[in-house]
């Protein structure tokens, strides 16, 4: 974890979403805080990151997604060399279905 994202701040917003227990409740809690843009911003790169996880190229990751390359270059940096929480993410979210 970068140790400059560390704050009092942060710490309760990350306390904040692990106290979400249903979809519903965290489209909720996302409406009041973020911005619809902000919200599908954050899905799309969760998109891409799972289309790069299972080997899809940028070219089909932008038709169907509308990423940029930019963005998929980003994520696919944040899966190589990031802090490994797309990892965490996506294999927990394998592990589930």
């Amino acid at each position: 974890m970068n140790p400059k994202l560390r704050s009092t701040e942060v710490d309760l917003l990350c306390r904040a979403v692990l106290s979400l227990k249903t979809e519903e409740e965290c489209y909720a809690f996302f409406e009041d805080i973020l911005t619809v843009a902000e919200i599908q911003s954050i899905a799309q790169r969760m998109a891409v990151a799972q289309m790069l996880d299972s080997g899809q190229t940028y070219e089909d990751i932008a038709q169907v997604t509308g990423a940029s390359s930019a963005t998929i270059s980003r994520v696919k940096r944040s899966l190589a060399f990031g802090a490994d929480g797309y990892r965490l993410v996506l294999d927990r979210l394998q592990s589930s279905s």
